[in-house]
């Protein structure tokens, strides 16, 4: 009998990851589960589990790799140090791991996290994936990111970067943690309220990475944001009405920084991308606008 393909999902226990093994066995693929531990019993559709301490791809098709430090915390030395080694670190040793593969052994594809960030600080420029590279901490991690990604390109694969925006879902640090804010009729804007917010739905996310295993016509970088950006102080408003609640007060910038640190730039400034990419392959998203997501997380 034909053998079902196979992914490999890095990062299958996060927020992200936990949706894909029902979308891939919906395409007829079967699902190997990475993660730290190399198991995790809560997650339905995987049949096979392994450690990020023995990668082996053998037998796959494809390879999603999300894993990576969440970066909404004070930017430490010890917390920079894990955000590169969970990102550069570990896609070099996805690249290794399939590098010791006989050439006619190897996935082919290999869908690799990145974030908008690569964009740096770009006020109010469109952006699209031919869009130049940005300055500052995360546009350098991104790019070294990306670069460790790319390496897998010499291998024969084709490669995709997914460069996320702010995602939102039920269960999601982004979307819970200002949930909760606003519940309390304490939410408000960020800084000016000005900076974009290039945020997207978990479920477009999840669609968009199944694209790019599926898609031979998907390479190269790919902008994961819904179509229809937002203002901080826009999205702000919007959230207060869809929770009847009030958004008067606002975060002033020293303030943010002095309970967040260094991340408090990440949330005062922002990008405006458009899914350039996948918009030209036919994708649709289930939430291209704020309403829309909003009606279905509120």
């Amino acid at each position: 009998m034909h053998e079902l393909p196979r992914v490999a999902i890095i990062g299958v226990t996060g927020f992200i990851g936990r949706g894909l093994p029902a979308l891939f066995a919906e395409k007829g693929m079967k699902v190997t589960g990475i993660s730290r531990t190399g198991k995790h019993a809560d997650i339905a559709g995987i049949d096979q589990w392994q450690s990020t301490d023995a990668l082996d791809f053998s037998g796959h098709r494809a390879v999603v790799n999300l894993a990576g430090e969440p970066i909404d915390q004070r930017w430490t030395a010890a917390s920079r140090r894990l955000f590169r080694e969970s990102r550069v670190g570990l896609t070099a040793k996805v690249v290794a791991a399939i590098s010791q593969l006989p050439e006619n052994a190897r996935p082919q594809v290999l869908a690799n996290g990145s974030a908008v960030g690569f964009y740096g600080d770009r006020g109010d420029e469109i952006l699209t994936e031919k869009s130049q590279r940005g300055d500052g901490y995360l546009a350098d991690l991104c790019v070294d990111w990306e670069d460790a990604a790319k390496d897998a390109e010499s291998l024969g694969l084709r490669v995709v970067l997914l460069r996320t925006g702010v995602v939102l879902g039920k269960g999601g640090s982004a979307f819970e943690k200002i949930r909760k804010v606003f519940k309390l009729g304490l939410g408000g804007r960020i800084g000016s309220g000005r900076q974009w917010m290039p945020w997207v739905h978990v479920a477009d996310v999840q669609a968009a990475i199944v694209q790019a295993v599926t898609s031979e016509n998907l390479t190269g970088p790919v902008n994961v944001t819904a179509p229809v950006a937002e203002r901080n102080a826009d999205y702000t408003r919007k959230l207060a009405a869809a929770m009847h609640r009030p958004a008067i007060f606002s975060v002033p910038a020293f303030a943010l920084r002095l309970v967040v640190g260094d991340f408090a730039n990440a949330l005062l400034t922002g990008q405006r991308p458009l899914p350039a990419a996948l918009e030209a392959v036919g994708f649709r998203f289930q939430f291209p606008d704020l309403e829309s997501a909003l009606r279905d997380l509120v």
